[in-house]
């Protein structure tokens, strides 16, 4: 299936606690189209999170296939991983893992020169802009408020022109102002460079824009709604 960016066969993820092995996902199966938007919901401890950890390479399955864009992430080694996720994904954070040593200019450019971008400051410089901040390209994370690191983190994410954009609770830190601002961004972001888009979200307002919303309980898929996505007001 060419047009599956993301596919998913019965996979399982059982983690060591400290009573024993703690299942957390069960027999998910799972396509993903290119160019979908798939929000992830259902309650806390479901398995949402986790499930995105999975399709980013970020976890390893206990069992089952994770393929994406037609490679086996569950066959690749750790470096391989790694390389895959530079050149093909973004990842958003609810905790936005800035490096506080660096400014938002740097944040950005640094994964582009660690893959061997020439460009990469002046990539970096574009998406910062795109996002609104190109008057604190200079300024460290600590003097930026949370709605502002999360837009330096929206623009590393999006700096790679990633086939995939993963964004875990992308508006869980901010206020109702922020957060909408943030979820006009990650959307502009997606029909700016055409990425497939998967994000883990409580928010309602935020699942009723995407193209599909599958709710996870006890680490199983419980419900699958494909729908017609809102546009934001």
């Amino acid at each position: 299936m060419t047009d599956m960016v993301l596919s998913l066969r019965d996979v399982d993820l059982t983690l060591q606690g400290n009573a024993g092995p703690v299942e957390i996902l069960r027999a998910i199966t799972l396509d993903v189209a290119r160019g979908e938007t798939v929000g992830l919901i259902g309650p806390s401890g479901s398995g949402k999170s986790s499930l995105l950890m999975l399709m980013g390479g970020l976890e390893r399955a206990s069992a089952g296939q994770v393929q994406a864009l037609g490679h086996d992430l569950t066959a690749l080694n750790e470096d391989a991983l790694a390389r895959f996720r530079r050149q093909h994904m973004g990842v958003v954070f609810q905790s936005f893992h800035l490096i506080p040593t660096m400014t938002a200019l740097e944040n950005v450019a640094t994964p582009l020169e660690l893959a061997g971008r020439r460009d990469a400051f002046a990539r970096a410089e574009e998406e910062l802009r795109a996002v609104g901040l190109g008057h604190r390209m200079g300024h460290y994370p600590a003097q930026m408020s949370g709605g502002e690191q999360q837009r330096v983190a929206l623009a590393r994410a999006a700096a790679p022109r990633p086939d995939i954009l993963l964004a875990d609770e992308p508006t869980g830190n901010l206020d109702n102002a922020n957060g909408q601002a943030i979820m006009d961004l990650l959307f502009g972001l997606r029909d700016r460079h055409g990425a497939t888009l998967i994000l883990v979200t409580h928010a309602p307002e935020l699942a009723r824009r995407c193209d599909r919303v599958i709710r996870l309980a006890d680490g199983r898929i419980a419900a699958e709604e494909k729908r017609k996505p809102e546009a934001a007001e």
